[in-house]
């Protein structure tokens, strides 16, 4: 019986994370594209940096901007699957939002780097990226719906959506300050943007309350 193949070897000792070759390129190019610019990184670069030959790299993404489009789709997605199982949820409006907020604030500030900075590169307006923008798209439509549903009058609430996701992404440039970002730093967002609702104290108070057993019933 001929010997198993095996797969082809690291070009530099073990997997960096542990969790394989995807992983290793995906959080090597985050470190480059948030330190030197997305521009200014190689995918001969960033390979090196994975530990991998760069013919390696070619079996997980064809191309620089796969890679790019995957860690932004990494920012978005699992908080458009929260989003998902908090408008199946029956809870009140706000508590639902201020869960939303504080795990939006979460997945932005997790992570060694700053991926939510690469949203203002020039080139995410490119077609190639669009996957990203239509799901990030997607989010704010739930954002809209918990607002909508707060009770904001229809004339409120496309601007007291856009101050609430402010609040939110504000994480992406206390991060690039330096400023550490704690669960307390994301709940502190999550009742401010309430508060620019505008919101009756006591539904505020009430949602504080609720808004952590609803992330704990849907996580």
């Amino acid at each position: 019986m001929a010997p198993a193949r095996t797969g082809r070897p690291r070009a530099a000792g073990p997997s960096p994370t542990g969790q394989g070759t995807r992983a290793d390129v995906l959080t090597a190019a985050a470190a480059l594209f948030c330190t030197r610019g997305y521009t200014s990184s190689s995918t001969h670069a960033i390979a090196e940096a994975a530990g991998i030959r760069q013919a390696s790299m070619y079996h997980h993404f064809e191309r620089k901007h796969d890679i790019l489009l995957a860690l932004l789709l990494e920012t978005v997605q699992p908080s458009l699957e929260v989003a998902a199982r908090l408008l199946a949820d029956d809870d009140e409006p706000a508590a639902r939002l201020w869960a939303l907020c504080v795990a939006d604030v979460r997945l932005l500030s997790a992570g060694p780097h700053n991926v939510g900075a690469l949203y203002l590169l020039p080139e995410v307006s490119e077609d190639a990226f669009r996957p990203f923008r239509e799901r990030r798209s997607e989010l704010e439509t739930t954002y809209k719906t918990l607002v909508a549903a707060s009770g904001l009058t229809a004339d409120r609430v496309g601007i007291s959506t856009s101050l609430v996701l402010g609040l939110v992404e504000s994480v992406i440039l206390q991060r690039k300050r330096g400023v550490e970002i704690t669960d307390r730093t994301a709940e502190a967002i999550a009742s401010a943007a309430l508060r620019v609702l505008d919101l009756d104290p006591a539904v505020i108070s009430r949602a504080e309350q609720l808004g952590t057993g609803v992330l704990d019933r849907i996580a």
